[in-house]
């Protein structure tokens, strides 16, 4: 119980750390809560700050998934801890500790914790996103799609239970952190990203 408790504390206080506003305000003295979508996400600072600073930020968010899901590897090696760890890193970067429980929508956190857990589900999650993005435009209905996937991919594959309900969870984390799009969507005012982007 210790062990649990020790990386679930350890997944949500990583999970916390405010890769977008760290870098957006330390790096470019800009703060992505005042600019585009007031997120601090990395598709806002693809938008808000450009190309390089979007995949930076995309790939800190990643790893803070993908190393919480690690540690829980290496304590315990549990599957119920590495899910739970998985969780929590999410819930963490939605809900961060350093912005009054404010956060971001947990795509890149929820892609670095599947990296970790099921690679194979990761690949085609990746492949689905990117192809529904290419084609719409949509970036939000992208991450919303292959969030849903993800648990149908992982029963598909045999996945651990425990690997399986946390990609139903985390669908739900996604899909809730998303309602503000999904709403936009149907009204048909939802922001594209540029074919060249």
């Amino acid at each position: 119980m210790l062990s649990l408790l020790f990386v679930i504390v350890i997944a949500y206080v990583l999970g916390s750390i405010p890769s977008g506003l760290i870098i957006g305000k330390g790096i470019y003295d800009v703060d992505l809560r005042e600019h585009g979508s007031h997120n601090i996400g990395a598709t806002n600072a693809w938008r808000t700050l450009g190309k390089i600073p979007g995949v930076l930020i995309f790939l800190c968010d990643f790893l803070k998934g993908f190393i919480s899901c690690y540690i829980a590897a290496v304590v315990t090696g549990a599957p119920l801890s590495m899910a739970l760890a998985g969780v929590f890193a999410i819930i963490g970067h939605s809900l961060s500790m350093f912005l009054n429980f404010k956060g971001g929508k947990g795509v890149a956190t929820g892609l670095g914790v599947i990296a970790m857990l099921m690679g194979n589900v990761t690949i085609i999650a990746f492949v689905l996103w990117f192809v529904i993005v290419y084609f719409t435009r949509y970036v939000s209905l992208g991450s919303c799609v292959a969030a849903l996937a993800v648990p149908i991919l992982a029963y598909f594959f045999n996945e651990p239970i425990e690997f399986i309900i946390f990609g139903i969870i985390a669908a739900a984390l996604i899909i809730v952190r998303h309602k503000s799009n999904i709403i936009r969507l149907l009204n048909g005012t939802e922001s594209k990203i540029s074919a060249a982007k």
